[in-house]
């Protein structure tokens, strides 16, 4: 969980410095750097719910069945 939230802060930081770095230049390549680093978090925790929940209920339940 450690991992997950330095990621998130991490990519939060980076959201935001893209975010002011286009206030100060009105270069719209920076909204486009803040929308992929924003898909790939969103694709990210996707990831980790899957993995979170396949750890949970599937493979806990195959112990039981065992």
């Amino acid at each position: 969980m450690l991992i997950l939230r330095l990621f998130l802060i991490l990519s939060a930081l980076a959201i935001i410095l893209t975010g002011g770095m286009y206030v100060f230049t009105r270069n719209r390549r920076y909204l486009g750097l803040a929308w992929q680093i924003v898909r790939f978090v969103v694709f990210a925790i996707l990831i980790f719910a899957a993995l979170f929940v396949l750890e949970r209920y599937v493979l806990i339940g195959w112990s039981v069945l065992l």
